[in-house]
């Protein structure tokens, strides 16, 4: 049986919680995260995106 690395590492990203399983509590919680994960990765975007134009137009000139 694969553990939850070899698992992670195999697919790219960590295998679904079994929210059935979750209270009401965990469950916020929990989404509370997955919000947070998705304002950090929308920065990294955002960044990568302006550091693209910023080269794209150094280089135009």
């Amino acid at each position: 049986m694969m553990d939850e690395e070899e698992q992670t590492s195999r697919r790219g990203r960590p295998p679904q919680k079994n929210l059935d399983e979750m209270s009401i509590e965990a469950l916020q919680g929990y989404l509370l995260e997955l919000k947070e994960e998705i304002e950090r990765v929308t920065k990294v975007i955002d960044d990568k995106v302006q550091a693209r134009s910023g080269a794209e137009a150094f280089f135009k000139n």
